[in-house]
């Protein structure tokens, strides 16, 4: 028999050391290194069985995925959920993640067998929620326990193929000398879960909060052990929630799928841009239609500018939603090529509806809104405009042009301003292009 081996190990990072110390080297925590016991193989003893090998031919066939019954959901998963596939989705407490995971699962118990985890409530406080939702009567099963190992060996009884965990932090193994929460727990009970998904072509759902400081679970020690990441957005004073993809081994990463919460719990927005321009219908200095892209869709948003004569101090520069740095910088450049100053001006811009874009497209709306808040005159409501502005003042393209024109189009818009090489090739009917190559004649253009 060889002698175990025996680590140190940081509850609060994970980070393993041979040697105990009063400071985790890794993340400086005091008093966080816990003793640890793990096995070794003796000398010449074989090693396990490995698994065989398969010809890479006969692994490119299709998987066949199982729908959510949403299809923004679906969209953002890459069509489904995959076979074996492990699932993270992160979210603030409260956010809607285990009602969004909860009608998930009634969709996926009419199809295939389907287990419904919930460590952190009872399973008549689920069936609360279940008649909230108007999903009481469906074939799903719901069981109340915090123990990992129990679950999985019950999954495998009964044949299930969906398995969500709702959630990690209160899920444990009784292997771990460690509390349910701790970076250990949290890290083996992933690994158990992902072997499991694998050995078994599991589809498995993990609920992970995230703390005050956006991280799931503190430290973001689950993202690189699972196959999707999923963060649930939303801003504190909307009712729309929001999905974002930012790993996915199945699909494309960047995704967005947009929510609406009311007492029936979430529904899908097939149409966000209706969302972000519930404008006025009196036009208003200072407001425009920005076409910006999350993920693979092209969004509408209003996006609003204030230019107030400055009282006291120095110049104040707000932006919500966009990048103050960039937005310093298109100062400077409507300063110097646009014949706009506002060096004793305070700025304030605005994306309407609480999106957050850090592409370059929205730097000539913007630019436009800026100046039309200046000259206190009011751009036409049925003008959009994308493009990036450079620090020369030309307008330089941006990518999908063609893609956010028909957008634009498709919702009623008959004029765009854009940069000069994103004419499109084909013209878009019902849409009126100007087509321009440097922001002094984008500002013409806008206001005259």
């Amino acid at each position: 028999m060889a002698k175990p081996a025996v680590v140190f190990v940081c509850a609060d990072c994970g980070a393993e050391t041979l040697k105990w110390q009063g400071q985790c080297p890794q993340c400086s925590q005091w008093n966080t290194l816990e003793q640890r016991t793990v096995a070794r193989r003796p000398a010449g003893q074989a090693a396990a069985a490995v698994a065989p090998s398969a010809d890479l031919a006969d692994l490119t066939a299709e998987l066949p995925r199982l729908g959510t019954g949403m299809a923004e959901l679906d969209r953002v998963l890459g069509g489904g959920l995959v076979p074996g596939s492990v699932t993270l989705l992160g979210g603030e407490p409260g956010i809607g993640k285990s009602t969004l995971l909860l009608q998930l699962a009634n969709h996926a118990a009419r199809i295939t067998p389907t287990l419904y985890l919930s460590a952190e409530e009872s399973a008549a406080q689920i069936g609360l929620r279940a008649r909230r939702l108007g999903v009481a009567g469906s074939h799903l099963r719901v069981v109340a326990d915090t123990d990992l190992e129990a679950i999985m060996a019950r999954a495998r009884e009964e044949g299930v193929k969906l398995l969500i965990v709702d959630s990690i932090q209160t899920v444990q193994l009784a292997s771990i000398g460690t509390s349910a929460g701790a970076v250990t727990q949290l890290k083996e009970c992933t690994a158990q879960l992902v072997r499991f998904a694998k050995s078994s072509s599991v589809s498995v759902v993990i609920v992970g909060h995230v703390t005050k400081d956006g991280a799931i679970a503190g430290p973001r020690v689950l993202e690189h052990l699972v196959d999707t990441v999923l963060y649930f957005e939303s801003d504190a004073s909307s009712r729309f929630r929001n999905v974002r993809a930012t790993k996915n081994r199945f699909g494309s990463v960047g995704e967005l799928a947009f929510f609406h919460m009311n007492e029936q719990g979430l529904r899908e927005v097939r149409n966000p841009s209706a969302i972000f321009l519930a404008r006025s219908a009196t036009p208003a200095p200072g407001s425009i239609v920005a076409v910006t892209r999350d993920g693979r869709r092209p969004l509408l948003v209003e996006l609003q500018a204030l230019v107030d004569r400055m009282r006291f101090g120095s110049p104040r520069r707000v932006a919500q939603g966009l990048d103050a740095q960039r937005v310093a910088m298109l100062l400077a450049v409507l300063n110097r090529h646009g014949g706009v100053n506002l060096q004793e001006h305070d700025v304030f811009v605005n994306l309407v509806g609480g999106l957050e874009v850090s592409e370059t497209a929205c730097d000539l709306p913007v630019a436009l809104a800026l100046a039309s808040s200046l000259v206190d005159k009011a751009i036409s409501q049925n003008l959009v405009a994308f493009g990036e502005i450079g620090l020369t003042g030309e307008l330089r393209p941006v990518a999908y042009g063609e893609e956010r024109l028909r957008e634009a189009a498709k919702q009623g818009f008959t004029t765009a301003l854009i940069p000069k090489d994103n004419t499109p090739r084909v013209a878009i009917e019902g849409l009126r292009i100007h087509a321009i190559a440097r922001v002094d004649e984008a500002l013409k253009l806008a206001l005259g």
